[in-house]
């Protein structure tokens, strides 16, 4: 069984790489996670040796969104391929 805290950081690379601008507010809406849990989220993928890279997209500071750069040790169609099973070790 996946464990839910893994799976969560797998199911939004997921989504950073599959939107085509993946700003906060954006991957709220599509995954109907807080604001809080995506910004925790977003940190711990440093410690995984992800690269999630910030793109600005406006004047102001935080006006942006976010790529994936580089998914390190994680297989990026494993991922697409397990998608339900990731998302179904969040509803336990």
């Amino acid at each position: 069984m996946l464990n839910p805290t893994f799976s969560r950081r797998l199911i939004l690379m997921h989504e950073i790489a599959h939107h085509e601008k993946a700003s906060v507010p954006a991957l709220m809406k599509s995954l109907g996670w807080p604001r809080r849990t995506i910004q925790d989220v977003l940190k711990a993928l440093i410690g995984m040796g992800v690269q999630v890279e910030f793109i600005e997209d406006g004047v102001r500071h935080n006006d942006g969104h976010y790529r994936v750069a580089d998914w390190g040790p994680i297989d990026p169609i494993w991922v697409r391929n397990n998608l339900n099973s990731l998302l179904a070790t969040l509803e336990q």
